[in-house]
């Protein structure tokens, strides 16, 4: 295993995919005898989050540390630095290993002080989409990846979860990616369940955060297609944002009784609720809800975009055009008359994601190219 490191993960919201790729990996790392610690965000509470965080808690040897993190930039955010410093000093860290665009900038900032200070800390970076995922142009595209340029020189390593969001990262940041590494997000053995839907469930099913980029809009656009020649019901699993204005779509679709909304649960805990998994997402970089969906062997339906189509690389598995809603409904009621072709073909991908994806791998593969940079 060579030396104990003592890791901080700095990372926002802990939410989402993110938020499973950060737990998975430090408490792996911590089950290998480094110490761990969380560095998280203190305004985003739900049950969900509290669940895992306690899940965690007794394996992380540095601890969980939650301090105020708003979602934009703005001057609070000099005082998250000084807090991510103060804390980095404090406990002793060999690593600080940040996560997504606020945790990724936190995390640089406070090793790049420091080292100034003699201090011997190195600095690791996974984007998880992020500031990746804005649209080329924008003026939130424009100040959040002037500040990833201003910040790769303040990275010892850059670790991507796909072949996609390094490209994207070398065309929008820098081109130079000597100091980086691809290693994509696992899963844990107890991800392999069968998928039993559960007498009530209904035909399809959303899980992820409830905000735009996901394209549940999309989703719902196209229920009300399905719905005008066959019934059919959704179940949208999350939380979010944009959880109000999606549930007045809803409404004004005439899906009130078609849609339930019923807030954010474990991917396990929700797979039963529906019979075929509908993943609309506009932009992603490796999402977790692809891997769990396969672990499990849930029939899919989802777009092709960032780095699904290397999760899906090998498999009979479709992939549609993120935004068409027209394309999607024809799909959904495709889907509805195969249901054993479709779960044969879940079953297939089942098989891949098996030999592709683990936990173990995915810590051993960032430990190595901690000790590479490190060296």
């Amino acid at each position: 295993m060579g030396q104990p490191l003592r890791v901080l993960h700095c990372l926002r919201a802990p939410v989402g995919g993110l938020f499973r790729h950060v737990l998975d990996l430090a408490a792996e790392q911590a089950a290998l005898g480094h110490e761990v610690g969380l560095l998280a965000d203190s305004t985003v509470h739900d049950r969900l989050t509290e669940l895992r965080l306690d899940g965690i808690r007794s394996k992380l040897a540095l601890g969980i540390t939650r301090t105020m993190m708003a979602r934009q930039p703005g001057p609070g955010d000099l005082g998250v630095v000084r807090f991510t410093t103060a804390l980095a000093e404090t406990l002793g860290v060999d690593v600080l290993h940040g996560h997504g665009a606020k945790g990724g900038a936190y995390a640089r900032l406070a090793g790049h002080i420091l080292k100034r200070r003699g201090r011997m800390v190195s600095t690791f970076y996974t984007p998880h989409g992020g500031s990746l995922n804005f649209t080329a142009g924008t003026i939130e595209s424009r100040i959040f990846l002037g500040m990833e340029r201003f910040l790769h020189g303040y990275t010892d390593g850059l670790v991507f979860e796909s072949a996609y969001a390094a490209r994207v990262y070398g065309d929008r940041v820098c081109p130079s990616l000597a100091r980086s590494c691809i290693v994509p997000n696992g899963l844990r053995p107890a991800d392999f369940v069968e998928h039993r839907p559960a007498a009530s469930a209904r035909e399809f099913l959303f899980i992820g955060e409830l905000r735009s980029i996901k394209g549940i809009d999309v989703l719902l656009q196209a229920l009300a297609e399905v719905n005008k020649t066959r019934p059919a019901q959704a179940t949208i699993v999350g939380s979010g944002p944009d959880g109000e204005k999606l549930k007045a779509l809803a409404r004004e679709l005439g899906l009130e009784r078609q849609t339930t909304f019923p807030g954010a649960l474990p991917a396990r805990d929700a797979f039963p609720l529906g019979r075929i998994l509908v993943v609309p997402s506009r932009a992603e970089s490796f999402p977790y809800i692809v891997l769990e969906a396969g672990a499990a062997g849930i029939p899919l339906l989802t777009t092709g975009v960032g780095g699904i189509p290397e999760i899906l690389a090998g498999t009979d598995t479709p992939m549609l055009t993120a935004g068409d809603a027209g394309q999607l409904a024809r799909h959904m009621l495709q889907a509805l008359d195969e249901g054993t072709e479709m779960q044969a073909r879940a079953e297939r991908l089942k098989a891949v994601v098996a030999e592709r994806y683990t936990v173990a791998g995915m810590t051993q593969a960032i430990l190595a190219f901690y000790a590479d940079r490190r060296s």
